[in-house]
Order: C-alpha cells, then structure tokens, then sequence
C-alpha cells in the first residue's frame, strides 16, 4: 500500500489521518460564496450564452478548487503542482471579470486561501501583497466601497490558512516522527525476541551436544536418543524463530518451566519450582515466561551452578542459583533486554549475589 502524508501505522496496516483525509471538506464549505460571482453574472447585461459561459467558468474554479485543496492533503495523488493550481485560478478568475465585473474580486480570497496552506509563508504573502495592490487599483477605478472587503477578507484569509498550513505541516512531522520511533522500537522488539529465543536454544544445544559426546562410546543407544532429541530442538528453535520474526510468538509459563527444566537437567543442575504458573496474574504471565526463560538461559550458561529454586508470585518471579555469583561489569544483552521488557511498565529487576551464587527477582 503507498503510503502518504497523514498515514498511521498500527501494527501492520496504516490508517489515514481523518484530518488528512477529509480536511480538504472545510475548504468546500466556503464555496458558499461563489454565489456572489455567479448573481453578478446572472444579473449583467450580457446575452444568456455569454453570461451562460461565465457561469461554467466559475464552476470550473470551484472545480479545481475543491480538487487543489483535495491534492494538497494528498501530494502523491496528482501530477499538478500548487503553481500550476494557483496559475489556473487566476486564470480562471480573470475569465470571469467580462461578466462578473467587480464581483470577481470575491474569488480571489479562495486563490489566496490556496496560497496560504500551500506556499511557504513568505510566499504566501507576496501574493497576498500583490492581490492587495491590484485589487486596490481595480477597486478604485470602479468602487471605492468595496476597498473595505479587500483589505479585510484578503488578510484575514491568507493569515488564517498560512496558520493552518503550518499546524498542518507540523502534525504532519510529529506523525512522521511517531511512525519512525514505532518501527524502531518494532525492530527493537523483535531483536530481542530473536536474542531471547536464540539464546535458550543455542544453550540447550550446546548440552545436548556435549552429553551425547559424552555418551556416543559409553551409552550409544542414549547418545542416538540425545542427538535425535537435539535434532527436534533445532526444528523447534527454527519455528519459534519464523514466528518471533512475524510477531506471532507467545510465550507461555507453563511451557517455559518445561523447558528449563530439561536443559538444566541435561547441564547437570537440579531445578525446584516453587509455586504454580496458574496463581501468577494473567496480565503478567507472557512477561514473566520471557523473564524465566532468559535467567533459566543464564544459569545454564554462566553459572556454574549444581542447584536452582524457581518462585513464582502473583507478579514476580525469583531465580536463586547456587553458582559463581553475579558477574561484575556490564550487563549481558539478555538481561539489558529483559529490563527493556519489565521496566517501562513499572516492574523492576534486581540481581544481587547469594549465599552462595546469584539472585534474581522480576517484580511487575
């Protein structure tokens, strides 16, 4: 789908801007006036036909008017430019005078209203300068009452569309602005996603394939079994990574209790869970399987540990090990990444050593 100024996007569709789509229609509302050329031509002295002809000329104004207007708001859909606009009404106003007289002078505030929300603001009020010069000289070779409707409508006008011009180019960046930071955090989101699940999977079968090796000469039937089961991991890993790419995946609680119980079990550390996934809070559940399958991923990787005891709360999670301790330094990205998750919402991180090892509370 082309994309244009005043689309949204929200999740993968884009959504107009109902401002850019029908703002064009407040334009049209002052069309209204056009009825004062067209009494003015109705009611000169001219033959039907020519007064006739004057008519559809102002009907054609209104025409390229209401589609200028429409354009603006949607600046890919035309090959015209707002020059070539602007050169047709005045053209088109200038059609008008033989019939219309001095009442052509009421078209003028729609070529400046153009001016004004199309054309930089200086730009804009050259025109308005030179509408006002040579409306003066026409106004005062004619009537000089109507100098009061130039030099009150003509600014008005003009101020008033440059005004919303400029409100309209600068919703116009902020959305721009918005969609730029909603794909970034997007691509943010997924790249963990991916870290995440690439991570625990690489980690399981890394001890996979260490205890087949370990079993390929001492338990060949155990070592088949092991290598099969890996294969399956790496199947199940590639799925899990098709699906995080396409913004799918969920992780569950349940699940991810499952699977850190067996990569610890197959790197040799036992794991106790205390408390049930169905107590933790429905709202905090995805958050908190995320959290667990990261510190599962960590104690398999980094610790060293022999034990680890897994608590579940109505809104937190703890994992103690009784490995080497918290690492001094830098954080890794899993744990980076894991309080981009947590922290925007209000929830907090904490590691801090044990006795022995490290512990590690998710609270939301």
């Amino acid at each position: 789908m082309e994309r244009r100024r005043g689309d949204v996007v929200v999740g993968e569709e884009v959504e107009r801007d109902p401002w850019a789509r029908f703002g064009w229609l407040l334009g049209a509302v002052w069309l209204v006036f056009i009825v004062f050329p067209v009494v003015s031509i109705v009611q000169d002295d001219a033959p039907w036909p020519w007064r006739a002809l004057g008519i559809l000329v102002v009907l054609a104004f209104s025409v390229v008017y209401l589609h200028a207007m429409r354009a603006e708001d949607r600046p890919e859909g035309t090959s015209w430019s707002v020059w070539t606009y602007l050169a047709v009404l005045v053209a088109l106003t200038l059609a008008t005078i033989p019939t219309a007289g001095i009442a052509s002078l009421g078209l003028v505030p729609f070529v400046l209203a153009l001016a004004g929300i199309a054309l930089r603001p200086w730009q804009a009020l050259v025109a308005l300068g030179l509408a006002l010069g040579i409306a003066s000289v026409v106004v005062s070779q004619v009537g000089i009452e109507q100098l009061a409707f130039v030099y009150l409508v003509y600014p008005m006008v003009t101020l008033t569309l440059i005004l919303v011009g400029g409100l309209d180019r600068s919703s116009s960046r902020r959305r721009a602005s918005e969609q730029r930071l909603s794909i970034s955090q997007e691509r943010e989101r997924v790249a963990r996603d991916v870290h995440d699940v690439l991570g625990h999977s690489l980690t399981v079968v890394t001890v996979k394939a260490e205890l087949a090796e370990r079993l390929v000469d001492v338990d060949p039937e155990r070592a088949k079994a092991e290598l099969a089961e890996l294969r399956s991991i790496a199947r199940q890993s590639l799925a899990e990574i098709r699906a995080t790419v396409a913004g799918l995946r969920v992780a569950r609680l349940a699940d991810e209790i499952d699977s850190a119980r067996g990569a610890m079990a197959d790197a040799g550390i036992a794991l106790v869970v205390d408390g049930d996934p169905a107590e933790v809070d429905p709202r905090h559940r995805i958050t908190l399987a995320w959290a667990l399958r990261e510190l599962a991923t960590n104690v398999v990787r980094h610790s060293g540990a022999t034990g680890c005891v897994v608590t579940l709360g109505e809104d937190r999670l703890v994992v103690v090990d009784d490995g080497r301790g918290p690492r001094s330094g830098r954080e890794g990205n899993g744990l980076r990444g894991l309080r981009e998750r947590v922290e925007p919402s209000g929830g907090s991180v904490v590691v801090e050593a044990a006795e022995p090892g490290t512990r590690v509370e998710v609270t939301l």
